[in-house]
C-alpha cells in the first residue's frame, strides 16, 4: 500500500468513525427521554410486588411448578431480650402450622447487616420455608404471619424472599 494510499484509507477510516461517532452521540440524546416515558408508564399499571408465580417457561422436569417462599425472622427484640424457643414454637404452632398445613422447614440461621450507625449489626434468627402453590390464599397467610411476627415481637421487619421452584415428592 502506498503512502498515499494509507493516508486516504486513514481519512475514510475517520470520517466511517466520526460518523458512527455522531449516531451514538444522537441515540445517546434520547436516552433521558425514553427512560423518563418508562419511568412515568411504570405508575400507570403496576402488577402486585408481593406475589410470584411460576412463568409458563418455567419447565420442571422432574416435579409441578411451585413457589419457595423463606422468611427471616430475627430473635432479639428492641428492648434487648431474645425471643425464646418456647416463645418461637409457640408462634410455630398457633400461627404457622395451622396457615401451612402440608408442611415447613425451620432452619436456624446467623443474620447480619449495616445499620444506620454505620455499625455492623448480628442476630440470630430462624429461617422459615414454604413450598406452597401461588395464589391469594398463600398470599393472605403469609403476610399475615409477617403482620403477626412484627407486631408480636416488637420487630421493624420479616425479610421475605420468593422464587419459583420445581417440587417432586
Amino acid at each position: 500500500m502506498t503512502l498515499m494510499s494509507l493516508a486516504l484509507f486513514l481519512r475514510m477510516t475517520q470520517r466511517l468513525i466520526n460518523s458512527i461517532f455522531e449516531e451514538q452521540k444522537q441515540s445517546m440524546k434520547k436516552i433521558p427521554v425514553l427512560v423518563v416515558t418508562a419511568l412515568l408508564l411504570s405508575g400507570c399499571a403496576t402488577p402486585n410486588r408481593n406475589t410470584i408465580s411460576p412463568t409458563p417457561s418455567q419447565v420442571c422436569h422432574t416435579g409441578d411448578p411451585m413457589i419457595q417462599t423463606t422468611l427471616y425472622f430475627g430473635l432479639n427484640r428492641p428492648s434487648g431480650t431474645v425471643i425464646t424457643t418456647a416463645e418461637w414454637q409457640t408462634f410455630i404452632d398457633q400461627q404457622v402450622t395451622p396457615r401451612f398445613k402440608d408442611g415447613l422447614s425451620v432452619f436456624d440461621a446467623k443474620g447480619q447487616w449495616l445499620g444506620n450507625d454505620g455499625k455492623l449489626a448480628r442476630e440470630s434468627s430462624k429461617a422459615l420455608l414454604l413450598i406452597h402453590t401461588p395464589g391469594k390464599e398463600s398470599e393472605t397467610n403469609i403476610e399475615a404471619l409477617r403482620s403477626i411476627y412484627k407486631q408480636q415481637f416488637a420487630q421493624d421487619s420479616v425479610m421475605r424472599v420468593d422464587a419459583p421452584v420445581c417440587v417432586a415428592f
